[in-house]
């Protein structure tokens, strides 16, 4: 028979969305152009070429020296950003077994000696599959695998939401898949 039909494997982006590198783009365009523009209002430069953009005709205190403040902050919000997005914190994979009988969780983490988070469960510890819908301004479609002794882990990452049709196909696929029940839809 094919690995298919025994390993099933749900791959997690976590910080690697496209959402994230555009945000961390484009708040380090504007963190930039808020330091220059401070930068220039001390020196009062006008007519420097790449400076052009860039107001001098700002007094440096309080205008100037705020535009520093909020560019430097900027600038460390993006580089923050940026490291998490090269670390894929969040990132991972769900794998679900049947020829070991066991179910694999992996995540990334924060770097540090807990970096990796992998968690082993045996397919017998399963009891069902439970779906989450919270609908609203924050809409949150959560796919939980319930455990002996009623642990919840969730299975789904955070970040843009699936749709309600690809959490029941999901979700059912995967209940049918571990032969559980479905609960929640």
């Amino acid at each position: 028979m094919n690995n298919e039909n025994f390993i099933r494997r749900y791959v997690i982006i976590g910080e690697r969305r496209l959402s994230n590198y555009w945000w961390a783009t484009i708040i380090l365009i504007g963190a930039i152009g808020f330091l220059i523009t401070g930068i220039s209002s001390y020196i009062g430069t006008k007519n420097i070429n790449f400076l052009r953009f860039a107001n001098a005709d700002i007094a440096f205190f309080p205008q100037g020296l705020l535009m520093c403040f909020y560019g430097s902050l900027g600038l460390l919000l993006s580089l923050y950003w940026w490291f998490l997005i090269f670390w894929n914190v969040g990132g991972g994979f769900n794998e679900f077994n049947k020829k070991e009988g066991i179910i694999r969780i992996f995540r990334w983490g924060y770097p540090g000696k807990n970096r990796k988070i992998d968690l082993s469960y045996t397919l017998k510890d399963v009891e069902s599959i439970r779906v989450e819908l919270k609908e609203g301004f924050d809409s949150q479609r959560t796919i939980f695998m319930t455990l002996k002794g009623k642990r919840e882990i969730p299975l789904t990452g955070i970040g843009q939401p699936l749709t309600i049709q690809e959490i029941e196909k999901q979700a059912s696929e995967l209940a049918n898949f571990l032969q559980v029940s479905l609960e929640g839809l």
